[in-house]
Parts: C-alpha cells; structure tokens; sequence
C-alpha cells in the first residue's frame, strides 16, 4: 500500500519545509511507502526555491511549478495527476493540520470507505474564515447531496479509485472537495486536531472565499440561473397583469390620453415575452456550455524530483 501526500503551496517558505519533514517523519515511522508532492501555485515568495532543494535532495519528494496562482483545487488536482498512490492525502502547507494526525484517517479507512475527512475538534480560523465554511457547507450539502452529519475539510484521504474519477472528470472549475463527494459511496469523518496557523496569516481571506461560493455556484448548480429565471417569470407575469389593468380601464372607463392604454399593453405583452425568451435561451446555453467547453485549469512550469525517485 502506498500513499500520496499532495500539498499545495502557496507563500509558505518559512513553514513548508517543517511541514515536509514531519510528514515523512510520520511515514517512516509507520513504515508506510509513501510520495510527498508539493505543488507551487504562484507564490510570490521563495516557495519554489525551498521545494525545489527539498525535491532535488529528497527521492520522496516531488515538487511542480504551476505558471501562476490557480488555486488550491487546481493546485490539488495537478497533485492527483501527478501521484501514483493507492491512497492519497491532502493536506495544508502551514502545519494547521498537524501531520501525525494523518494516523487517524488512515485507520478510519480500514472501515472500507474510499473517503475519509478528518473532522476538526476546534477549528482555529478567524472569524470570517468561520461563516465562509458554514455558507459553503450549506452550498455543497444542496449541490453535491453531502450526507446528513458529514462535515466536509480539506484534510482528508482519499482512495484512487475517487481520484481516478475526478482527474476525468472534464471542467476548467475542478472543486476537489464536491467531486469527492460526488464519486464517493462512502464518506466517514473522523476527529482530528487543527492548530494555529504556524506563521504569518492565512492567505484565505474573504475575496477568495467569495471567488470559491461563486465558483461552486456557477460551475456546479444552475441555481443562479434558475433565480434570474424565476425572476423573469414574475416580471412576465406583472407585466401580462399591468397590460391587462390598463386595457380594461380602457375599455371600461376610457382614456384620457389617446394611445397610452395601447402603447402600454404592447410594451407590457412584448417585454413579457422577450423575458421568458431570455430566460429558456440561458436555460439552453449554460447546458451547452457545460457539456462543450473544457480547458486545463492549470499549466505545469517545471517538475523537479530527486535522480533516485
């Protein structure tokens, strides 16, 4: 058996190297055959060069450059591509999720699920970091069908068969943590410490949480459609409503002002019509866009690994 960590990194040269080292602590003491795959999503510190050295000395390290800042799911998705494990981990850059906890996924999973996320006894985010989970644990429990009491991490362990999968899946929006839900029959949380973060602050603030709720929105569900849909459908309906106040004033008590009932009721008829016509055609071409368009979501710089790996 043989598992694969993916981490990606991004501005953490002061903390990745402890990171690593514990992580392959972890291993070696278990006697576990292992990889460790450290992929830099566009930092803009000296990341590169502290797993670059990290790749070039270590046979169990493997270390890839992305061309710029893609995001952790894209970061992550390169990192699947790229192992060869039986099981893989995933796992944060700054030590919040200590790496000796990975014991306990790994012994969860002896249960027979292909997905195990460890579960956080206190999370130490701040604040907004706080609501920005809850929102979009509400967002992937109507997208993706997440089971009743299951809470959903980025620490988690996943079998190849779930990775397998998702590499296939075709999108240029990958969301790792939906997919693996969405392929997984089984998930299992299991209790797990997070820490501080060890250095510095988060580099998830909340522009970028922002960017994830619309991603998963736009890319996963059609309800942001269905809502400007629905809307058109109201709209139509006053519009069909106004046109037929104004036409049976008119016909009833008359009017004041020559050609103002007809004017409105055309315009009100016609801006009905023009209404549920847009919303049936952005029905139609977000489907069609789904089902044709399709792009990498990241470009591979370099790859580094050891002359023994």
């Amino acid at each position: 058996m043989k598992y694969s960590v993916v981490i990606p990194v991004f501005n953490s040269q002061d903390i990745v190297s402890e990171t690593v080292s514990r992580v392959e602590n972890f291993f070696t003491e278990q006697k576990l055959a292992f990889e460790i795959i450290l992929v830099n999503d566009g930092s803009s510190d000296d990341s590169w060069s502290t797993i670059k050295a990290l790749a070039t000395s270590n046979a169990n390290v493997i270390a890839i450059n992305l061309l710029r800042n893609y995001g952790q799911h894209s970061a992550n998705l390169c990192g699947f591509k790229y192992s060869t494990g039986d099981w893989i981990v995933t796992i944060d850059d700054d030590l919040q999720n200590p790496p000796e906890e990975i014991g306990k996924l790994i012994k969860q999973s002896m249960n027979g699920a292909p997905l195990i996320i460890g579960k956080f006894k206190q999370k130490k985010h701040a604040s907004y970091r706080k609501i920005g989970s809850y929102l979009i644990q509400k967002i992937n429990k109507r997208i993706f069908k997440t089971p009743d009491g299951i809470v959903l991490t980025n620490f988690r362990l996943i079998h190849r068969t779930i990775i397998d999968k998702i590499c296939e899946y075709r999108t240029s929006y990958p969301y790792v943590t939906g997919l693996s839900v969405l392929f997984a029959h089984t998930i299992e949380n299991v209790e797990v410490e997070h820490h501080p973060r060890g250095v510095s602050k988060s580099n998830y603030d909340f522009l970028r949480i922002a960017k994830l709720v619309s991603a998963i929105l736009f890319n996963y569900s059609s309800y942001p459609l269905r809502i400007v849909s629905l809307s058109g459908g109201i709209f139509a309906i006053f519009s069909f409503t106004l046109g037929a106040i104004y036409l049976f004033r008119s016909l009833v008590f008359g009017s004041t002002t020559p050609g103002w009932p007809t004017l409105v009721v055309l315009l009100s008829v016609f801006s009905a019509i023009i209404m549920s016509m847009l919303s049936m055609i952005g029905e139609y071409l977000v489907r069609l866009v789904n089902q044709t368009s399709y792009s990498e979501s990241y470009v591979v710089r370099e790859i580094i690994e050891s002359d023994a790996h």
